[in-house]
């Protein structure tokens, strides 16, 4: 299986938006690289987070970033449990056990008005 799977569309289902596209981390290579070391991005990336880890085992970390990026953390059933906008070199355990991290572009939080509670999906846009 490949380390990433490349071009789903975020859905917001609550709002009946399109939040963007992002690509799947769905390995413990590609989930401990995601974005780092990267000037700029296109894609956001869902970190596939492994089933039965606690608030602290969903946390993310910032290091060796170069750009502040707009976090979504997801239950099992894709609703969002917490959200952030975090810089370089900071860490962040969620107020609730994620079994998805959504990584986005700065400023797309705002732009989405997406909020705790919000519903989100996953699909092929390129079907």
């Amino acid at each position: 299986m490949d380390d990433y799977l490349k071009g789903f569309l975020i859905i917001n289902r609550s709002k009946g938006t399109r939040l963007a596209y992002a690509d799947l981390a769905n390995s413990f290579l590609s989930r401990f690289m995601g974005l780092m070391f990267k000037g700029s991005i296109e894609n956001g990336l869902v970190l596939k987070i492994p089933q039965g880890r606690g608030r602290r085992g969903s946390g993310i970390h910032m290091f060796f970033m170069r750009m502040s990026l707009d976090v979504l953390f997801l239950d099992k059933e894709k609703k969002v449990v917490d959200l952030v906008n975090l810089k370089p070199w900071q860490v962040y355990n969620p107020k609730k056990p994620a079994r998805f991290v959504v990584e986005l572009p700065e400023g797309t939080l705002n732009s989405s008005k997406t909020q705790i509670g919000d519903e989100l999906d996953f699909t092929c846009d390129h079907a």
